[in-house]
């Protein structure tokens, strides 16, 4: 069927700018051909946009993502836990807040639920609400903490090899694709924590086990450098932050680079230093482990790019100081912080990240066969990478080959 073209753009194809292609047709949810100019496309459509030399990229993918986590641009909540109902229609409202902000796709690292994610998924396939694809996760265990913020209260779902398989088995029959686990603690929550384990090899060996079984794919937060080799030796396939890698887990990520990988969340990290705490909540040791965190970061992320480790941007956003809806800063902070350039970083948050959602071959690029999840930004992110934090600049958001966003132009 003739569908919609878009002409008169530059293009980024996510892996770099298309010199001397201007045209893009799309039919159905694909996008079908690529050519120079109106001209030269092959086919007609039932609808022309003329761009007026703005950027044409893919949507971007939310690598870390925390939809049931309530703060948003749009609403601040200085705590975590919600009511059931008020905690359901927030996680649908920071769906469409995400996607109102150019996130076409999101990988999900937890939820406060134990299906909620998985039927606000079943809403968006549907059409019945707006979001982004999503890799819905499973609740998650809760971490050690010191009482200085609230995390929330999730599902300890028990301890040994078998428990955890459980775990794993429910998640899974559930509806969820990704499964979730707190490795080790954190620091931010209560001091010296990164350094603890929460599992034993064996429980984590047991939850690879079964997630090859049950056909899910786990995810870890791992920051000390015993339990990155844990989820390594497991064969988990998603690790936050590794802050605390040594050179035997480096070397362990880059023998394992084409089957993992890596998230840092950098965009807490910088909230953190930068916020002012709200009132009642003590954060010095929480801007004191951020600044250590954020010094290794600085270390650590160029020393897995150089092994090829692929790393995405997606920084824990949905806390009270780091509202979703504000994750573009991620891409600002990979420039800033890691030495990418714009382009990689972009290329990072589009051609990797439908990897990452196991899309590799339809997600993430400006290719003929490729899923429609275009973004039309106004202005050139590949020379300012800050225009993508500013909702405004983004003239027409289109997943699937379907306007979440209409253009103003044609």
């Amino acid at each position: 069927m003739p569908g919609i073209v878009f002409h008169n753009v530059s293009i980024f194809d996510g892996s770099g700018p298309l010199p001397g292609i201007g045209a893009v047709r799309i039919e159905g949810s694909s996008i079908v051909e690529l050519a120079a100019d109106l001209a030269s496309l092959s086919g007609v459509a039932d609808r022309i946009i003329d761009g007026g030399g703005r950027t044409l990229m893919p949507g971007l993918v939310e690598a870390h993502a925390h939809l049931s986590w309530p703060s948003s641009v749009e609403r601040f909540v200085p705590r975590l836990s919600l009511p059931p109902e008020d905690l359901i229609l927030t996680t649908a409202r920071n769906a469409r807040i995400l996607l109102d902000h150019g996130y076409t796709s999101a990988y999900s690292a937890g939820a406060l639920s134990k299906t909620i994610e998985v039927t606000l998924n079943s809403f968006i396939q549907s059409g019945g609400m707006p979001g982004p694809r999503l890799i819905a996760s499973s609740i998650e265990r809760e971490p050690p903490t010191c009482g200085a913020f609230d995390g929330g209260k999730v599902d300890p779902h028990g301890s040994g090899p078998e428990a955890v398989r459980a775990f794993v088995r429910e998640c899974a029959t559930l509806g969820a694709k990704s499964v979730k686990f707190l490795l080790s603690g954190e620091d931010a929550l209560k001091p010296g924590s990164s350094q603890e384990l929460l599992y034993t090899q064996e429980e984590a060996d047991a939850a690879g086990d079964q997630a090859r079984i049950s056909g899910v794919w786990l995810a870890a937060h791992a920051q000390a450098a015993a339990a990155v080799k844990m989820a390594l030796r497991a064969n988990f396939r998603v690790l936050y932050h590794c802050t605390w890698a040594d050179v035997e887990a480096l070397d362990m990520m880059e023998y394992k680079r084409d089957e993992i990988f890596v998230g840092p969340a950098v965009g807490i990290i910088q909230a953190t230093l930068d916020t002012e705490p709200p009132q009642g909540i003590d954060m010095t040791e929480m801007k004191r482990s951020a600044a250590l965190v954020l010094a290794r970061q600085r270390e650590l992320i160029p020393e897995l790019r150089r092994r090829g480790v692929r790393v995405l941007p997606g920084g824990d956003y949905g806390f009270p100081f780091n509202p979703t809806g504000r994750n573009a800063r991620d891409l600002e902070l990979f420039v800033h912080h890691f030495g990418y350039t714009p382009c990689e970083t972009l290329e990072a948050a589009t051609r990797l990240g439908g990897e990452l959602m196991g899309m590799g071959h339809l997600l993430g690029r400006i290719k003929a066969g490729y899923l429609a999840d275009l973004l039309l930004v106004d202005g050139d992110p590949l020379q300012d990478i800050t225009i993508l934090q500013d909702r405004s600049r983004l003239h027409a958001i289109m997943k699937d080959g379907r306007f979440h966003k209409e253009p103003a132009c044609g």
